[in-house]
């Protein structure tokens, strides 16, 4: 695994700027932001933004103002994104050599993570409270 590409894929949140920004300044809520810093901290090879509206965004793209969360999408609508987002991935990883760590929700990893056949969820299973203690204790270990 250690020659593999390592890919981080972050889900969007609700809290968003007021206007147009790259996708990583965009999410500005704690969990959002602490997700990244984490990543950021891995030596990651990619890091993606799962995004609702927009699907796999790299952290550079601009993205304007939405309202939409798969958390309140119909599951063929959460299908639907779930292919387009895993076109993009085939589009640009090598499925065979690149693991995927999902810092994301059950909503956007169901359609996804059976499907690739490296990955990894490393807060699986934590409320928010306990992923955002997570993340802090691991961004200080890495620091």
């Amino acid at each position: 695994m250690s020659n593999k590409e390592r890919v981080a894929l972050i889900s969007c949140v609700s809290q968003k700027l007021d206007h147009e920004a790259p996708a990583e300044e965009f999410y500005i809520s704690s969990l959002f932001r602490k997700n990244l810093e984490w990543a950021k901290l891995g030596n990651f090879d990619k890091i993606y933004i799962l995004s609702a509206k927009y699907g796999l965004v790299e952290l550079d793209f601009k993205l304007k103002p939405y309202d939409k969360t798969l958390n309140k999408m119909a599951i063929k609508d959460r299908r639907t994104w779930a292919d387009d987002v895993w076109g993009d991935i085939l589009n640009d990883h090598d499925l065979d050599n690149t693991q995927f760590t999902f810092l994301a929700g059950t909503r956007y990893r169901e359609f996804l993570e059976d499907r690739l056949p490296f990955t990894e969820v490393p807060m699986r299973g934590l409320q928010i409270g306990k992923q955002l203690q997570w993340l802090t204790r691991e961004i200080k270990l890495k620091k």
